[in-house]
């Protein structure tokens, strides 16, 4: 890697250039963090839906929302909830289980200890420290869901430090960079498996297994409460998408995720001049016009699981020009 991220003046005297390595752990860093709080939600989400009856698939959506069906099925002959959240929890060799992944965040962390704070350090520390010392004890019967409510609320603790701690120069833009593209990520690939998984019969349609199969994707989004203020009477599943990749008011959204990445990455530009950023912008610019440009129904009658597909191939693009134009490979 170079040794700091280049600009094309050298008008701004009061911040030092940020090394490319800082930059590249701090984009991972924040999406370590969001990926494992989504992950948790999910797996609490789906073990009380599946406990009631009222999911379809519940724990193979979990594998496919996170693509590992070669990895899960090399160590384990069918699908058991308590199989799939051992992989997902405790598994250190599974790369995306919460103990891998608060190992990875951790490692990152260390990385950058000379620009994060104290209070994000040591929250950190005692939080992977708990992860590491789970058992299976731990996800067992009803202690699995207060696990991962600590989980979630450890992640939105370590997101309020950071809000109130983190220092506003270029590291806090590639750590907002880092979280929007990895909401967007995660909310195109809950869509996509759940919209797919829970499409009803014509006579299920507005029963209430099928009402309590939608409250569960909102839910796993962390927009249920949300969703009922602005549509307290509908809960279809037009609405429900339109609602997660559409409103601009929702924080998890597909539009705001890119729209509060394009401006951390317009930031880079207009108070750093960082070379490289032209062409992340009009990525998501691109991205954010295919998706203004379509209603909800115009994306289901073409096919939501394409267009779904293509957002997530755009946004690891937008990922790819960031990694080359900041921290290139030798």
């Amino acid at each position: 890697m170079g040794d700091g991220l280049m600009s094309d003046t050298e008008s701004n005297i009061f911040y030092a250039p940020l090394l490319s390595r800082y930059a590249e752990s701090m984009l991972w860093l924040a999406r370590y963090i969001e990926r494992i709080e989504n992950l948790a939600r999910l797996i609490d989400v789906n073990e009380t839906f599946v406990r009631l009856r009222t999911a379809v698939n519940g724990w193979q959506c979990i594998i496919d929302i996170n693509a590992d069906a070669a990895p899960y099925f090399a160590h384990h002959d069918g699908i058991s909830g308590a199989e799939v959240i051992a992989f997902y929890v405790l598994d250190p060799e599974n790369p995306n289980s919460i103990v891998s992944m608060a190992h990875a965040a951790r490692e990152n962390a260390r990385a950058l200890r000379p620009l994060i704070s104290t209070e994000m350090w040591t929250q950190l520390n005692i939080f992977t420290d708990t992860i590491r010392r789970l058992t299976p004890a731990d996800i067992a019967g009803n202690r699995l869901s207060m696990l991962c409510a600590r989980i979630k609320q450890e992640c939105q603790t370590h997101a309020g430090i950071t809000e109130g701690t983190l220092f506003r120069d270029q590291a806090w833009l590639f750590h907002q960079i880092g979280k929007h593209i990895e909401r967007a990520d995660q909310i195109t690939r809950l869509i996509d498996i759940k919209y797919q998984a829970l499409l009803p019969t014509i006579d299920a349609v507005g029963s209430e297994i099928d009402l309590s199969q939608w409250t569960a994707v909102l839910r796993s989004a962390a927009a249920y409460h949300a969703f009922r203020r602005l549509c307290p009477n509908d809960l279809s599943p037009a609405i429900v998408v339109g609602f997660l990749l559409q409103n601009n008011g929702f924080p998890r959204s597909l539009s705001t995720s890119l729209r509060q990445a394009h401006y951390a990455v317009h930031l880079l530009r207009s108070d750093y001049n960082l070379r490289g950023t032209a062409p992340i912008l009009e990525r998501v610019e691109h991205l954010q016009a295919l998706l203004q440009g379509l209603s909800v129904n115009e994306i289901i009658i073409g096919g939501l699981h394409e267009f779904l597909d293509g957002v997530q191939s755009e946004l690891a693009d937008i990922y790819n020009h960031i990694a080359e134009a900041f921290w290139p490979q030798p």
